[in-house]
């Protein structure tokens, strides 16, 4: 036992002096760690773990990860950011992995990194860096990953980055590089992935020592002014996977060889070039091809027939050239196939009934070719196909029955073909958006089931043979383009299809009637005042009436009223999270209507009171459902109330009792921007709207993405924007749905949802909600800035909501400038339009288009810096399906 003691004692003794190091050692980092952080701004406190008390955990720090009692990586992603990266940070000697990306660091490239003697992987994409690469770059030797991608990187690419051999990911994408691009990049012999896309003042050709790069997996080149040939050393890539080259100025022959030996090749894409020749015989021998792009180029000849042996083919994508003859049937039925793109060639053939064989198939484009034969019956197997456009062909017969049974579909384009017969019923088609029949040979009765298609917004029968009279039902969509001109209708058009629409979407219909139109309906002019006193009549009856009721309402009221605040003072709860000088008193006197400051529509009124203190505070009275107990009700306020973010408003308390909840909100004295927008004379500088609309894409984004737990908004509207007295945006009534429960919510929108055109069109198909809905709200407000007008408005002359005014102007010529609000000057009409573009991709009605809230955000900080360069919208064909996401 002794000697067992002795030897315990004894190691004990060896290992003393190790656990002092490692103790000595951790403390060492962790104070390096809250260095490092004392020169970070972190404004959303994503670091609160990071503090003295942790000290000894600092391994459990957010975005740290260590190896063996040692740090190794500190990844801080996302995390909103700035102020300086400290080279304190290099005190840390085992780093091999930092990530800095998408945040808001503000500096040069940071050349005290490079003392960071094991760093690996260097990540600062996506932030505010800016400057030249300077020549001592070379000094980041070990650096096998360097991502400065979107960026304001600028000025050329030095020859010295030729030093760093170890790189494996060199990514410039996304900045300012200006001159050519060095011939030192054949020194990367180590390189997997290269990217210098969209760097659009580089003038280069592509040095041809990429060629030697054996280990290249992927180059992506585009968008960044590229001339010349491409290098014919590119054959001898057999590693390559990915290849865009996409929108620059290359020319000459598309080299012969290229593909052949490139067994693992995936993706190429040389669209938006010069290049001529026909299309390489042996693209397709290595078998293992997912995604051709041969688009938008000077291609001519044929197609092989041997492209259907590509079995893993995903993408096939040959629009915009000179191809023609047959179209290779086999490409139809390619069990993988997602994606046919073949617009804008001389392709002739049909398409086989074996089309059903491809059940992935989600869009084909075959536009302004020579298709002909009819649309197979087949094709409504296809249960995954969202978009179908072939306009411009010799299709022929009837559309089949089947045509739109896949449950997304979205687009149908079958104008300028021979097609004949009824349009057939389309009830399955909950998702389609935009249905273009144009000149064909189409006959009968428009069907009133188009109108129970609930985001269709696209309607184009113009020029056929169809009859009888425009559905009543049509009312109920939102139809940005609506064109039934040369036809055979008539009778009455229903007004809100009139309103807003060019006469030449009805012209050729000699017997349609209505306000507007040349032929008005019989017994307008005669029975206009007759109606008139027959309504009066019937209003002062009503009104009579509804005076002796409100008499009778209101004593039973004030009998009620004073009945129930003596039975309720005994039952209200409290929770204040900030010390408010509160009673229940208070919070009943301020639901008088003469405090109301605000609606909150169907969700209840805000009031405004005076504290003791003479503090004033908004107060939103809510109905108590009675689903949630108080102990759950407290939690889920309490939820709401720890958001801290400049654009959320705080909520500082809340009262309750069987019947009514009371949330006390902070008072912003300039009132809410839908208040503003809605008066007469409506101003405010352009600056200050995008202030606005920044603040409240950020705030929407927090709740979004950074705030725990993720929250949705539900009832965003401009009415649910308040301002402080420096216009800065704070969003209010968010999450309410969390407090009243979801089924007393709903119910309590649903009212509110078929009027309101904030409310995202799926509402109608979809009853779970989505960070889509509250994107495509938000698009309505940012209309509301950019146009100057209310969504709620509802004048005589002009009913349609925001969405469908706006969509109706923009896709006519000039159409985008009409829509900016004339009250703003001129200078700022980039920024406008570069807004309208925002605006009208978060409007799409397909969600998957929308961006999300922290996309948007981007995207509307990015706007000053491109201010003096018009931004690349086709508004006179705005095609939603173009929207980033």
């Amino acid at each position: 036992m002794a000697i067992t003691q002795i030897n315990t004692l004894f190691l004990l003794s060896l290992a003393f002096p190790y656990f002092i190091f490692f103790t000595s050692y951790a403390s060492t980092e962790g104070d390096v760690l809250l260095t490092f952080k004392a020169s970070i701004e972190d404004p959303s406190n994503s670091l609160s773990t990071w503090s003295n008390t942790s000290l000894t955990n600092y391994c459990n720090w957010t975005g740290v990860t260590c190896s063996f009692s040692s740090m190794t990586s500190l990844n801080l992603q996302s995390l909103n950011l700035s102020g300086e990266i400290s080279p304190s940070i290099c005190d840390l000697k085992n780093l091999s992995f930092l990530n800095l990306a998408d945040n808001l660091f503000n500096q040069p490239i940071p050349l005290h990194l490079s003392q960071c003697n094991s760093l690996e992987t260097l990540n600062l994409s996506n932030n505010l860096i800016w400057g030249t690469i300077p020549d001592q770059i070379s000094q980041f030797s070990s650096l096998k990953v360097l991502d400065l991608s979107k960026n304001h990187v600028e000025g050329k690419i030095p020859d010295t980055v030729g030093s760093l051999k170890k790189l494996q990911v060199l990514n410039l994408g996304g900045n300012l590089l200006s001159g050519s691009v060095p011939f030192v990049f054949g020194n990367f012999t180590e390189l997997v992935f290269l990217d210098l896309s969209q760097n659009p003042f580089l003038v280069s050709e592509i040095p041809s020592e990429i060629g030697k790069l054996v280990k290249l997996q992927q180059i992506l080149l585009q968008s960044s002014n590229f001339f010349g040939k491409i290098p014919n050393s590119f054959a001898d890539l057999q590693s390559l996977k990915i290849l865009d080259l996409s929108q620059n100025n290359l020319s000459g022959l598309f080299p012969q060889t290229f593909g052949v030996s490139m067994k693992n090749l995936m993706s190429v894409d040389i669209s938006q070039n010069n290049l001529m020749g026909s299309f390489p015989s042996g693209v397709c021998e290595g078998k293992s091809l997912i995604n051709l792009s041969l688009h938008t180029n000077l291609f001519n000849g044929s197609i092989p027939e041997s492209i259907d042996q590509c079995l893993n083919l995903e993408k096939f994508q040959v629009q915009n050239n000179d191809f023609s003859g047959d179209f290779p049937s086999g490409l139809w039925s390619l069990r993988n196939i997602k994606l046919i793109r073949a617009e804008n060639n001389r392709f002739s053939g049909e398409i086989p009934d074996s089309v059903s064989m491809a059940a992935q198939l989600e869009q084909i484009q075959i536009d302004n070719n020579s298709f002909t034969s009819k649309i197979p019956q087949t094709l409504g197997l296809v249960k995954s196909l969202y978009r179908f456009s072939a306009s411009v062909n010799a299709f022929q017969g009837e559309i089949p029955s089947n045509f739109c049974d896949s449950p997304v579909m979205s687009i149908i384009n079958l104008s300028h073909n021979l097609l004949s017969g009824q349009i057939p019923e389309l009830k399955k088609c909950k998702k389609l958006v935009s249905l273009s029949l144009a000149e064909n040979r189409l006959s009968g009765e428009i069907p009133a089931s188009l109108g129970e298609l609930p985001v269709l917004t696209y309607l184009d029968l113009s020029d056929n043979n169809l009859t009888g009279e425009i559905p009543v039902e049509l009312e109920n969509l939102k139809l940005a383009i609506f064109n039934v001109s040369f036809n055979h209708l008539s009778g009455r058009v229903p007004y809100s299809l009139i309103s807003g629409l060019p006469a030449s979407d009805l012209q050729g219909n000699p017997q349609l009637c209505g306000p507007g139109l040349s032929n008005m309906c019989p017994g307008d002019n005669n029975g206009r005042q007759s109606f008139g006193l027959s309504k009066l009549t019937s209003a002062l009856i009503s009104l009579a009436f509804a005076a002796g009721i409100v008499v009778i309402a209101v004593g039973f009221f004030t009998i009620y009223r004073s009945y129930k605040r003596k039975s309720q003072r005994g039952s209200w709860r409290s929770v204040f999270f900030y010390p408010l000088r509160l009673c229940e008193t208070d919070l009943m006197m301020s639901v008088d209507e003469k405090c109301a400051i605000a609606s909150g529509g169907a969700i209840g009124k805000v009031n405004a009171i005076s504290l003791p203190s003479g503090e004033l505070v908004a107060v939103k009275k809510l109905f108590n459902s009675g689903t949630l107990s108080s102990k759950v009700l407290k939690a889920e306020v309490k939820v709401l109330a720890k958001i801290r973010h400049k654009n959320v408003a705080k909520i500082l308390g809340f009262c309750h009792n069987d019947d009514s909840i009371f949330l006390i909100y902070e008072y912003l004295p300039k009132g809410s921007l839908g208040d503003l927008i809605g008066r007469p004379n409506f101003q405010m500088q352009w600056s200050i709207r995008m202030k606005i609309a920044t603040g409240v894409a950020q705030g929407l984004s927090y709740i979004h993405k950074d705030y725990a737990p993720h929250l949705l908004h539900r009832n965003l509207k401009s009415k649910n924007v308040l301002l402080d007295r420096d216009f800065e945006p704070k969003v209010t009534d968010f999450a309410l749905d969390r407090i009243v429960g979801e089924n007393a919510f709903t119910s309590s929108m649903a009212s509110e949802s078929a009027f309101s055109c904030y409310m995202a069109p799926e509402l109608g198909y979809s009853k779970k909600a989505t960070d889509k809905m509250d994107t495509y709200s938000f698009g309505v407000v940012l209309l509301e800035l950019v146009t100057g007008r209310s969504a709620e408005q509802r004048e005589s002359d002009d009913s349609l909501d925001l969405v469908k005014w706006v969509r109706r102007r923009v896709n006519i010529s000039d159409g985008a400038l009409r829509v900016l609000d004339p009250k703003i000057s001129s200078s700022c009409q980039q920024e406008m339009l570069g807004a309208l573009e925002i605006a009208l991709c978060c409007t799409s009605v397909v969600p998957e288009k929308r961006p999300s809230m922290f996309d948007v955000t981007r995207r509307l900080q990015s706007l000053s810096n491109v201010s003096s360069h018009p931004p690349d919208i086709g508004f006179s064909n705005f095609d939603e399906y173009s929207c980033p996401v």
